[in-house]
């Protein structure tokens, strides 16, 4: 139609492996309990995970893995650890071509999302030193004490319910969609994206709509 105005473009990033180099989440439990509270966490979730369904394994696992080193903990410590662990994941652990390419969207004027299965305790910190509008991760609940259940508050963001998770804070505004990712788990994210790209430990690739 003339006259119509381009619809905006908003670029959303994966975070472990794709904004961070590595995992984030094992080190920060480790940082909550210590070693031996997590390994022990680990072992339970690995039994956990061995005698779920296929498809439900790797929530069940996580789900294990955080009852066992979150539960019972005080909101309020476990957001302080998180403020500090932001600080040096940002100051050491950031992947440099990615930070380059999202100063480049923010050069061009484009909204900034990070949907994640890791916590949002630790990466909404992040997000907001990073210039991000909007950070869409797991949740964790917290009781009316204060304190963490260990449970998830909502779904584990990973796989298509990153994809869900976008849909519902995008609404039915037309976007076109840059996306970012480097994991399986990234697949339906970049599927849906007008510009998939796949970070590699080589570089990054762009994909090809079919």
């Amino acid at each position: 139609m003339a006259g119509a105005s381009a619809p905006r473009t908003v670029a959303v990033f994966d975070f472990d492996g794709t904004l961070t180099r590595g995992d984030t989440l094992l080190p920060f439990l480790r940082r909550v309990r210590g070693d031996v509270t997590l390994a022990a966490a680990l072992l339970a979730g690995c039994a956990r995970f061995a005698l779920a369904p296929a498809g439900e394994r790797r929530n069940r696992a996580k789900e294990v893995v955080l009852s066992r080193v979150l539960g019972g903990e005080p909101v309020e410590r476990v957001t302080l650890l998180a403020d500090a662990y932001a600080v040096e994941l940002v100051a050491r652990r950031l992947v440099g071509r990615t930070c380059r390419r999202l100063e480049w969207h923010r050069r061009l004027g484009h909204a900034l999302v990070i949907v994640s299965a890791s916590p949002e305790l630790y990466v909404d910190p992040i997000a907001r030193r990073l210039g991000f509008d909007a950070v869409l991760a797991t949740r964790l609940e917290v009781d009316g004490d204060g304190r963490l259940t260990g449970r998830l508050s909502g779904a584990n963001v990973r796989a298509d319910e990153k994809v869900r998770r976008l849909r519902a804070h995008l609404g039915a505004t037309q976007v076109r969609l840059w996306a970012y990712g480097n994991s399986r788990d990234d697949a339906e994210l970049l599927a849906a994206a007008d510009e998939p790209v796949l970070v590699t430990r080589r570089g990054m690739v762009r994909q090809l709509k079919r």
